[in-house]
């Protein structure tokens, strides 16, 4: 993830640069024209689309999550989960917040992908 205080378009363009994609190489495969990703990772722009940022963090070897994050946003996915289950979503991250990454991803390995009940 970002070094000190990169910003979203930063990062962007200093791991395309590092992963050696050129500009229109990543805006067509984003869909997007290179002048608008031009833009962004000179943070003219706010970051794109969800769907854009999802894509970019799999062109350069990010997660995506931490991309949305470093975009100051949260996957509509999470959004969705927290809006059927608030107060159990609420307690249990408030209660995660608390702990450290090793202790949540144990947790999380014990969850597995069960799917939804």
């Amino acid at each position: 993830m970002p070094k000190g205080d990169q910003t979203f378009g930063e990062f962007i363009r200093s791991e395309r640069m590092a992963k050696e994609i050129g500009l229109r190489e990543m805006a067509r495969k984003i869909g997007a024209s290179p002048s608008y990703l031009s833009k962004i990772e000179r943070g003219e722009f706010s970051p794109p689309s969800e769907d854009k940022i999802t894509t970019i963090a799999k062109l350069i070897g990010c997660d995506p999550d931490e991309m949305m994050a470093l975009a100051d946003r949260i996957p509509s996915e999470l959004t969705d989960i927290l809006r059927k289950r608030p107060a159990e979503m609420g307690r249990l991250l408030r209660s995660a917040n608390k702990r450290d990454s090793q202790v949540l991803n144990r947790i999380a390995d014990e969850l597995g992908d069960e799917g939804e009940d």
